[in-house]
């Protein structure tokens, strides 16, 4: 097994154009974020598209949210054990199967198909960042995990206004042509630029673990995301919401009792990795809490008393450079995280949140305040996903890399459902009527930047308490140049 292992390393070593990988799978990643932002200009408009309740429509966001969460942690197990490369591929395959479907679908039935398998794509960036560990130099390594972390904000910021413009001058069916041609080229690219995956971790797939932790995940998942329009003391929410935690916990006794777990949780109990999920929880809060509250505060009509009465397009312009700052931040967050160490990146990057909620509560009364504010969130957002992967891969074996990886990914989606959910149903609470139309009133926008705060607040106070020393067993392999 050394043997076989030294080979592999000697391999992938040799490996050239080791910046053009890195430019791949970073491309793999702005097409993951932004197969999440096409559906958001059309969103409110999906009943009379497609002819249903908005109850039905509801499904066209929530079953890629259920397909990403499931996918994701499994995934990257997948990649562990048959070849990170290979599941990238089969990932990219069935995003592009999806957005096919849907191109093609003039109904809520086939759209709903498409978008399920759409939320695949989500595995790529873990799966990225941990084929970066296997073939990068360590000191290469920190830098390229920054630019993948940034295309999770670059790909949304820029994916916003082109789906915007190509909604308002198109068919919006050509929005899933879109995504179908930035997956064929990302797979094509994956296939001729990134190495074959040689380090791989032996054993069988856990297939009673892979269908528990869906099972779980679902009926978790199905009460945040629709707790709102079930009713959150509903026999539907409830009835989904508990049985997924049971099943989640029977899932849990199982893994730690057979020998070839989907996810080795006592890796996940670490205390830098289970600091580091949580922290990703609170902070995938805090950044969803603005990508619901700023575009909704932007766009509402000056009447309302709220609102600043921008057209989507204008809005997400104002939304747009959170992206780009985390783009611009990538190379420092790298350099910084050689020198100081990933920890110092989380802490800056959750204090940046606080700061930018503080900001907000004192001061919105202007178009430039949210974007000042908004600015804020990019880097603290830049500076946290960056973070997280590195604290992550210092904490864990080489052969858990996927998984774990995988694990957070999860963990900051469950973040980020929590939040659409909660402050969801604080604009929905707060509202009065204006044109027979609920809108939000200030003191909604008001509670959401509080809770935004808060959770940011948590990151903060998780991330001082991560630990820092890594065990020598778990340390990356040098690589030579």
């Amino acid at each position: 097994m050394g043997s076989r292992d030294e080979d592999a390393r000697r391999r992938l070593s040799r490996m050239p154009r080791q910046g053009v990988i890195v430019a791949v799978l970073a491309f793999t990643g702005l097409v993951s974020s932004f197969m999440f932002t096409l559906m958001v200009p059309i969103q409110s408009k999906l009943p009379e598209l497609l002819n249903a309740s908005r109850d039905d429509t509801a499904w066209v966001v929530t079953s890629t949210l259920l397909a990403a969460a499931v996918i994701t942690p499994i995934s990257g197990r997948l990649g562990d054990m048959y070849g990170k490369r290979r599941i990238v591929l089969v990932l990219l395959g069935v995003m592009i199967a999806g957005s096919v479907i849907a191109a093609f679908s003039p109904g809520i039935v086939g759209i709903i198909v498409g978008r399920t398998l759409q939320g695949a794509i989500v595995g790529v960036v873990p799966l990225g960042i941990s084929i970066l560990r296997d073939v990068l130099h360590e000191n290469r390594v920190d830098s390229a995990i920054a630019l993948i972390s940034a295309t999770l904000g670059v790909g949304g910021a820029l994916g916003l206004p082109i789906s915007a413009v190509i909604t308002e001058q198109s068919d919006w069916h050509l929005l899933f042509w879109v995504a179908a041609a930035l997956g064929a080229i990302g797979f094509v690219l994956v296939l001729w630029i990134v190495p074959v995956s040689v380090l791989r971790t032996a054993g069988r797939f856990d297939f009673v673990g892979a269908a528990g932790l869906a099972v779980g995940l679902i009926g978790v998942l199905l009460a945040i995301s629709r707790g709102n329009e079930w009713g959150w003391g509903s026999p539907a929410t409830l009835g989904t919401g508990l049985g997924g935690l049971v099943v989640l916990v029977a899932w849990g006794w199982f893994e730690l009792r057979i020998a070839e777990p989907l996810l080795d949780l006592r890796v996940a109990a670490r205390p830098a990795v289970l600091l580091t999920n949580i922290a990703s929880v609170a902070m995938g809060f805090a950044l969803f809490s603005s990508n619901v509250s700023y575009p909704q505060i932007l766009e509402l009509p000056v009447a309302t008393g709220v609102g600043f009465g921008l057209s989507l397009l204008a809005a997400s312009l104002i939304v747009m450079p959170s992206g780009l700052v985390m783009m611009v931040l990538s190379p420092v967050a790298g350099r910084m995280a050689r020198r100081t160490g990933p920890k110092l990146l989380l802490v800056l990057g959750a204090l940046s949140l606080v700061v930018a909620y503080g900001f907000t509560l004192l001061f919105s009364s202007e178009v430039w305040h949210i974007l000042v504010a908004n600015i804020i969130i990019g880097v603290g957002i830049g500076f946290g996903y960056a973070s997280m992967p590195m604290l992550i891969m210092r904490s864990v074996p080489q052969s858990e890399t996927g998984a774990s990886n995988g694990l957070n990914a999860l963990f900051r989606s469950l973040g980020t459902s929590v939040a659409a959910a909660v402050i969801g149903a604080v604009l929905a609470t707060y509202s009065v009527e204006f044109e027979s139309t609920q809108v939000p009133t200030g003191t909604a926008f008001t509670l959401s930047f509080v809770l935004g705060g808060i959770a940011a607040v948590i990151a903060l106070v998780v991330a001082l308490f991560i630990p820092t020393k890594r065990a020598p067993e778990e340390r990356h392999p040098s690589l030579p140049n």
